[in-house]
């Protein structure tokens, strides 16, 4: 069972905002899923994801569809950010200042194996998830990190992890520019070997606005109705 959500912002500044998907779906029907989702230099991802996707359609070459296992590929999504990384370096880009670094969480399940979970560096290394290390986050994690301490662990129902993956980005969003809308949610329960569960939520969205709202709004209440000191209770 896995859950999967991303923002949509990229940035190069306060006056350049853009939207672009960082969620990268893969599927074989029947044989496999495979789920890649991305930060870092927009560039880099793009270039990664073009050419997964076009090594995909050639059934001669090494591609996400040729491998047995999951940590195979991981270690193959991070030779292809390599290889992009030094084409760029090559180019001359690094000379700009500008990093061109990207990082990846690749998840899914092959056919005959439990669904599986990978982080991928920017140096091309990874780390497998553990009992743990239920989740994995990129990009800009720190405001969103606390909730999903507190509720993701081994075991959770796919549906409340996936509230809580949506709970995380809105208190991400509202305590920074650089993550905005639009909200992808990719829910994979275990042996579907479909996208069907695969959403995408604007601000405005009736089921995220209501998740925003119920949690702002609880939120508050609990903290009504913490304790009071001892000089407050006369």
């Amino acid at each position: 069972m896995l859950v999967f959500a991303s923002d949509s912002r990229t940035h190069a500044g306060v006056d350049d905002v853009n939207t672009y998907c960082k969620m990268h779906p893969f599927l074989w029907d029947g044989d496999r899923v495979v789920v890649l989702l991305s930060a870092g230099n927009l560039a880099t991802t793009q270039a990664v994801v073009k050419e997964l996707e076009r090594a995909a359609q050639d059934e001669s070459a090494e591609s996400l569809r040729s491998f047995a296992y999951f940590n195979e590929i991981a270690e193959y999504v991070g030779q292809v950010s390599m290889a992009v990384q030094a084409r760029h370096h090559g180019e001359g880009l690094h000379q700009s200042g500008v990093s061109l670094e990207s990082t990846f969480i690749v998840g899914g399940q092959i056919r005959g194996a439990a669904p599986d979970l990978y982080l991928v560096y920017p140096q091309g290394n990874y780390i497998n998830y553990s009992p743990d290390q239920p989740f994995f986050q990129i990009g800009e994690a720190k405001y969103g990190k606390p909730i999903l301490d507190r509720i993701i662990e081994s075991g959770i129902s796919l549906e409340n992890a996936a509230r809580c993956a949506l709970v995380s980005l809105d208190s991400t969003m509202r305590s920074n520019l650089s993550v905005g809308p639009p909200v992808d949610l990719l829910i994979y329960p275990r042996d579907c070997f479909s996208l069907d569960r695969h959403m995408r939520y604007k601000l405005n969205s009736p089921y995220f606005a209501s998740i925003r709202k119920q949690w702002g709004e609880g939120i508050r209440k609990l903290f009504d109705d913490l304790p009071r000191f001892d000089w407050e209770k006369s």
